[in-house]
């Protein structure tokens, strides 16, 4: 299917495997597996998918692992993993996502750390780490996302401080940190936070 450009699986929970052959779908821009709950892993050959500008994997509680190859998707603009339950580390090759706008990891519970290769990703505007449990600290490089816009934090349990870099964001008009109930204190580099519009510290008890 040469000329493919969107491929909708999305609700297909006995799907448990993707053919390699998806790799040749050169032509594809949209690849819907949202709510696949059997799905256990990816193909390396997804990496081929030049032209792929959204992947979806959303409710996926199955997929334990993002492999390497994902970082050679150079189009990708939206990478959704929301309630991928069982993700607990992201490849350092996500940093190679020189397009991506779109980041969602929220409620990925048992992510224990975000890679430092983050700070890489210059057209970032959305990262959402919204019930992350298991995530403690942020890497110092998040400094280096001079596109964000909005940084979600939310439900941060063990969240105890932000890095100072924090204050590099000039773009971060939103910032998140309702319920993170171990955040003692906010970096007064903060202050420099000029196009910031909204901070919500709900729940910071």
């Amino acid at each position: 299917m040469n000329a493919l450009q969107e491929f909708h699986l999305n609700g297909c929970s006995e799907l448990k495997e993707i053919p390699s052959s998806i790799g040749q779908l050169n032509a594809l821009r949209k690849l819907d597996l949202s709510r696949c709950s059997g799905l256990k892993e990816l193909p390396s050959s997804i990496g081929r998918l030049n032209a792929l500008r959204e992947l979806h994997l959303n409710g996926c509680s199955e997929l334990k692992e993002l492999l390497s190859s994902i970082g050679q998707l150079n189009a990708l603009l939206e990478l959704d993993l929301n309630g991928c339950s069982q993700l607990k580390e992201l490849p350092s090759s996500i940093g190679q996502l020189n397009a991506l706008q779109k980041l969602d990891l929220s409620r990925c519970s048992e992510l224990k750390e975000i890679p430092s290769s983050i700070g890489q990703l210059n057209a970032l505007q959305k990262l959402d780490l919204s019930w992350c449990s298991e995530l403690k600290e942020l890497p110092s490089s998040i400094g280096g996302l001079n596109a964000l816009q909005k940084l979600d934090l939310n439900g941060w349990s063990k969240l105890k401080e932000l890095p100072s870099s924090i204050s590099q964001l000039n773009a971060l008009r939103e910032l998140h940190l309702n319920g993170c109930s171990e955040l003692k204190e906010l970096p007064s580099s903060i202050g420099q936070l000029n196009a910031l519009l909204e901070l919500d510290l709900n729940g910071c008890s």
